[in-house]
Formats: structure tokens, C-alpha cells, sequence
């Protein structure tokens, strides 16, 4: 977990081997623009929901969902939604001077294509996805930033830009 403050992070995503730009779209039914067919992450099941769910999620306002793509392809992408924590669910050094319930963020998704991967751009991704709360909670408040981590590398990614686990949780 993270509390959601500081400055936006980064807002275009470069140094990808090659000379074309990565850029972010803004949201949109996201099968509707860009080839997807080739994207894959390494993870299925952030593939799978991205082509099973992500268009539904997008329609029905459940979260955002945010593409990166290069000359057209999708390379990267995240999904972005409300959550709200009970304060009895948290341990006390967290939940200590908060109302019983707390507006919360949620990173529910967040994925980039193995053939991007290992040249630090996930870092990036997470500094895009980052940016995008911190405006979001200009308008709306949130007290905390909330990853569930599909597994545990993706654990070890998020405990290496500064989140933590919580004890009691499945990655905790």
C-alpha cells in the first residue's frame, strides 16, 4: 500500500529499443483502437481479463482502463478504480484515525508486454498509473493506493517502488 501523494510522475513512456514513442491513450473501450491481438504479458491471467473484461469494465464505468501502445499495437496496459477499505480490516497502525470506512484507489491491473520487459519500463508504467490517482484524488479524496499482486514476483515489483504488505492478506 501507498498513500497517494506527490507530483505527477511521468506522462509519456520512452527508451523502448526502438525510435518510436509509447504513448498513453486516454480512456476508451479499449479493443476498439488498437490491435490487441499480440499483446502478452507472460501473465495469462492479466491477458485473459484484458480481452474478456477490460472492454465491459470501461462501458460500465467500473474502472478505467489506460493503453500504451506503439504505432498502433498494444504494448501496456492498466485499469484504475474506486475501492473503499473498512478501517477493522486494517491493522491499527494503518487504520488508527480513520473513519470506519476509507476511500481507496485500486490499481487492479497493470501489465506490459514481454517484449518490453527488463528495461525498467514496468517502473515507468507504475509511475504513469501513479500519476493518474495522484489527478484523480485532486478532485476525489482517497487516503490509500491499493495493489492486489497477482502473484509473487508481481508482489516483489510493487515492495520495490515502495508498498507494502499487509499482514493477513494473501500477499501478506
Amino acid at each position: 500500500m501507498a498513500d497517494p501523494t506527490g507530483d505527477r510522475a511521468v506522462r509519456r513512456l520512452g527508451g523502448c529499443g526502438s525510435d518510436a514513442a509509447v504513448t498513453a491513450s486516454d480512456p476508451h473501450p479499449p479493443d476498439e483502437q488498437y490491435d490487441t491481438s499480440l499483446f502478452e504479458s507472460g501473465k495469462p491471467d492479466l491477458d485473459r481479463w484484458f480481452h474478456e473484461h477490460a472492454l465491459s469494465v470501461e462501458v460500465c464505468r467500473a474502472g478505467r482502463t489506460f493503453v500504451w501502445q506503439i504505432d498502433g499495437r498494444m504494448v501496456a496496459y492498466c485499469t484504475i478504480a474506486a475501492h473503499l477499505l473498512v478501517r477493522d480490516d486494517l491493522p491499527r497502525s494503518l487504520g488508527r484515525g480513520n473513519p470506519a470506512q476509507i476511500p481507496a484507489v485500486l490499481l487492479a491491473r497493470l501489465a506490459l508486454d514481454k517484449a518490453l520487459q527488463g528495461q525498467g519500463l514496468g517502473g515507468v508504467l507504475l509511475a504513469e498509473a501513479l500519476g493518474r490517482v495522484v489527478d484523480a484524488t485532486r478532485t476525489v479524496g482517497a487516503r490509500f493506493l491499493i495493489v492486489d499482486a497477482i502473484d509473487e514476483s508481481a508482489t516483489g515489483f510493487y515492495v520495490k517502488y515502495g508498498f507494502r504488505s499487509i499482514p493477513g492478506t494473501i500477499a501478506g
